[in-house]
């Protein structure tokens, strides 16, 4: 599929319109895909689909697997008759997801849906439910470290009583007996997650639209991932981390971003043939057509920060694993059609393990400009086996960046891109859609023209991110004919 040219719309499912103050897997995501498939559109990029665990940041999740549940579908769960009605509070802005009163009144409504499934006793549905929980190997840790969590009051398992943070045996079998109500809850809404969202992607299939999933490469410190598979990281004896990631400084920061992710023990997940990371792309695979790698750079060389540090400056390079580990997942799996991400401090050995790979790359637009001709951001050094972007969830929108650029930069990029700066974001896209790159991924943001107030991410910030949502206000009539003439041009329109 990244093989032929292409063009993508990245957009988060949290972002999509609805009365419940957040995007669903419901009607409005078929409507999109509906939009998408006719203006020739044939991919559909997302952010990581986890439970979100720090800040809303889909790319910080309580687990590596499970599903976030704030994306369930009220709507379908009435249908099905686990919920007696969808009624929500009519406080909910539509123009931003406010978290915190979305997560209490569908965490009620999801509870009251679980209850509901389970006093109905037995019937079809209840089969097909015990066989997700019999079939999904994750399910169980998870829905255990969330109950535990809901005992002790949200704490990060590392400040649990010392049995429970450490997961002795006997406290496993004994919480998992004590717990059982609890964990049901979890595992229903895991079920549910999981059918409505296998159903929206047949829904896109049908209409010739991929979807593209998002792997952040590290995982939460506060996950059921480390919290069952701490030999996989470097921990201390008392299960905190030696080292944290980060990246040094770069174009976002002077400072660089200190993610506080805790890494991997490489080693040890190599004398284990790298078991836990293939079942991760596993079922990656079982939700996506492809999967972007982000922070690709980190296979090669992951910048580790002493824990106990306050900005990722005083980091150093370590290696990662390099191609042995794309071999075992390769032997394990086949090829897989992956995007690397590899934005940041690109060095040559990263390049020439994405070039082993087979894996194209990304170019950004908005990175284009700050330097010379040789800049490689720049299309006329694109090839083929690349993904074009205008922007990414973590940029700025095309109109909001253009509009902050000094005169003189403004100057070059209308001269390269030979626009006369009236409507930036469509020479934005027309630049993006000529480029030799076979696949071009734009955020919807910019196809609908919008400024930076509808900025999705900016890096570095700890609050205000991940909440901007559309309306279908904002979707011009005209989009879709003019869109699809300008794919059509460019040969990028799906058929």
């Amino acid at each position: 599929m990244l093989n032929r040219r292409s063009c993508g719309v990245l957009l988060h499912p949290t972002s999509l319109p609805g009365s419940g103050g957040i995007g669903t897997l419901g009607d409005d995501a078929r409507r999109f895909i509906d939009l998408l498939a006719g203006m020739g559109i044939s991919m559909w990029q997302v952010l990581p689909l986890t439970p979100p665990a720090c800040g809303n940041s889909p790319y910080s999740a309580f687990s590596a697997f499970a599903g976030n549940p704030l994306l369930i579908d009220i709507d379908q769960i009435v249908r099905e008759g686990d919920l007696a009605d969808a009624a929500c509070p009519g406080c909910f802005p539509e123009e931003r997801v406010d978290y915190d009163a979305v997560a209490e009144f569908k965490s009620v409504a999801l509870r009251r849906a679980a209850q509901a499934f389970f006093a109905a006793g037995r019937s079809a549905r209840m089969e097909e439910f015990w066989h997700f929980c019999d079939t999904t190997a994750w399910l169980h840790d998870y829905a255990l470290f969330m109950a535990l969590k809901g005992r002790y009051k949200g704490k990060s398992w590392h400040k649990w009583p010392a049995d429970a943070a450490l997961s002795a045996p006997q406290m496993y079998e004994k919480a998992s007996a004590e717990l059982g109500a609890e964990i049901g809850i979890h595992k229903y809404l895991q079920w549910q997650f999981q059918r409505q969202w296998r159903s929206l992607r047949d829904y896109a299939a049908g209409h010739g639209v991929a979807v593209i999933g998002d792997l952040p490469i590290f995982v939460a410190y506060d996950s059921a991932d480390v919290w069952r598979n701490r030999g996989l990281f470097l921990l201390d004896p008392a299960g905190k981390p030696t080292v944290v990631a980060g990246v040094p400084p770069d174009y976002f920061s002077k400072t660089g971003q200190l993610w506080g992710n805790p890494l991997y023990d490489w080693d040890a997940l190599a004398r284990q043939g790298y078991a836990w990371w293939i079942e991760r792309l596993r079922h990656l695979f079982t939700q996506f057509d492809c999967v972007r790698i982000d922070h690709f750079r980190g296979f090669e060389a992951a910048w580790q920060v002493p824990s106990g540090e306050h900005t990722a400056v005083n980091g150093h390079w370590v290696k990662g694993p390099g191609a042995r580990f794309f071999e075992a997942v390769a032997a394990a799996l086949g090829p897989l059609p992956i995007i690397a991400e590899d934005l940041g401090v690109i060095t040559p050995e990263v390049e020439g393990l994405r070039e082993q790979c087979g894996y194209p790359g990304m170019k950004i637009l908005q990175f284009a400009f700050d330097s010379g001709p040789a800049n490689p951001y720049l299309p006329h050094n694109h090839v083929r086996n690349c993904v074009v972007y205008t922007g990414t969830h973590d940029n700025d929108t095309t109109l909001g960046w253009y509009d902050k650029l000094a005169p003189e930069r403004r100057r070059g990029v209308n001269a390269y891109i030979g626009a006369k700066g009236g409507d930036i974001v469509t020479d934005m896209l027309r630049t993006a859609f000529m480029s030799v790159a076979n696949t071009a991924i734009v955020p919807f943001q910019d196809l609908l023209g919008l400024p930076g107030e509808a900025r999705m991410n900016t890096p570095g910030t700890a609050f205000g991110n991940w909440e901007w949502r559309f309306s279908w206000g904002m979707v011009s009539r005209h989009l879709g004919e003019s869109l699809a003439e300008m794919l059509e041009r460019y040969g990028r329109r799906n058929r």
